[in-house]
């Protein structure tokens, strides 16, 4: 088995947290979609939609982190029958997470200079990967497309004010969940958690935990309880704590600088 992902990716976090959980050797790929990596032509034909994560067991290739999770629940079910299948509870929950999107919530909280920097040197790796690759060109056009599409909706304060609302209202849910129930969906983790967690910190990635997590006392002793569990620092702690969360980034950053400097897209 073979996960593509980025350890920053929301939904990445997702998919290996529940692998870690569930105890899935697998291969891991690392896809820094912030150098562009994702639009390689080779994971490009693998995923059209360019997005991570991309789960591979075999033939089976999927794309979604929920569809991923329930396809890794399903396995662990049938290879060990003690396992016990998502409840109705957690799949509702699963799905109110799935529907609230970070990527605008993200990039309006990303400052100005980095995240056009950031998108001008993808923008110009699309058009690098579309020459290489004219049989996927049209591909590439619609992604390019999308990049323009997803910098006007960040300049839309009515967009960005939705998605805010969105991550409000989930936390609130959550939140009044959280005094009934010591996890997200009950009185023991769950792959709802492993879909939980990330957004928490995401939220504490962009420096905002004191607007949406500390100011919800349920959700800060519960963020507080799982940062505790193995898969957490396997996952997260490991890439978040101290001045670890920086690093990738400051990588990255420099990559970038270099990459244009001498135009090597």
């Amino acid at each position: 088995m073979q996960l593509y992902h980025h350890p920053y990716s929301m939904e990445s976090q997702k998919v290996r947290l529940a692998l870690e959980e569930k105890g899935i050797d697998y291969t891991s790929y690392h896809v820094n979609p912030l150098t562009g990596k994702n639009m390689d032509a080779s994971f490009f034909h693998m995923n059209p939609s360019a997005k991570l994560p991309v789960f591979q067991n075999g033939a089976h290739i999927i794309f979604r982190a929920i569809d991923i999770i329930q396809y890794i629940d399903r396995l662990t079910v049938s290879l060990n029958g003690e396992d016990k299948p998502i409840s109705s509870e957690g799949m509702e929950w699963m799905q109110k997470i799935e529907g609230w999107s970070s990527k605008i919530f993200t990039l309006s909280h990303v400052p100005n200079k980095y995240r056009l920097f950031v998108s001008k040197f993808v923008r110009r790796v699309v058009i690098a990967r579309m020459a290489e690759a004219p049989d996927l060109a049209s591909m590439y056009h619609l992604k390019l497309q999308e990049a323009y599409d997803t910098e006007d909706k960040v300049k839309n304060p009515d967009i960005v004010k939705q998605s805010e609302e969105k991550l409000a209202e989930l936390l609130d849910n959550a939140e009044m969940q959280l005094n009934e129930t010591k996890y997200i969906a009950g009185d023991e983790f769950t792959m709802a958690d492993s879909m939980f967690i990330p957004v928490l910190a995401h939220i504490t990635l962009l420096n905002l935990e004191k607007e949406y997590i500390s100011c919800r006392p349920n959700i800060a002793e519960y963020y507080n309880l799982v940062k505790h569990r193995p898969s957490y620092e396997v996952v997260i702690g490991k890439y978040f704590s101290g001045w670890r969360k920086h690093r990738t980034f400051m990588k990255t950053l420099f990559f970038l600088g270099i990459r244009s400097l001498f135009r090597r897209y």
